[in-house]
């Protein structure tokens, strides 16, 4: 899906309630399109352990407009599948794919990084 809104829609039809429910959660899981506007976007969020990321920001479960109580995860879950072809990846699929570059590995100390006690 390409939209925040459209994945809210598919959430009220499978939860109840109406999309203004569930558009916060889905708006955060697409946030990261502000820093990568591709699907690359999705290794940010769109994973098991951005789920439970996503618990964190808006708690275990909301009430939808119906007054049922709908696990965060269960809409995270939902979010993800129609992302990625039907399955929740983990963050090791995500990083696993990344091509290792020099800089990435090589640590540097910054000047200042030491004061005149720890020379002595």
């Amino acid at each position: 899906m390409t939209a925040p809104y459209y994945h809210a829609e598919s959430s009220a039809r499978k939860f109840g309630g109406s999309p203004q429910d569930y558009l916060a959660i889905h708006r955060w899981f697409d946030a990261t399109k502000e820093s990568f506007c591709d699907f690359r976007h999705r290794a940010m969020h769109h994973h098991a352990e951005g789920i439970f990321e996503a618990e964190r920001v808006f708690g275990e479960t909301i009430t939808n407009s119906d007054g049922k109580a709908v696990p965060v995860r269960y809409i995270g879950e939902q979010h993800i599948m129609e992302d990625c072809g039907g399955r929740v990846p983990n963050l090791a699929d995500w990083l696993s794919r990344i091509q290792p570059e020099v800089w990435m590995s090589r640590g540097t100390l910054t000047l200042g990084s030491f004061d005149k006690e720890d020379k002595a």
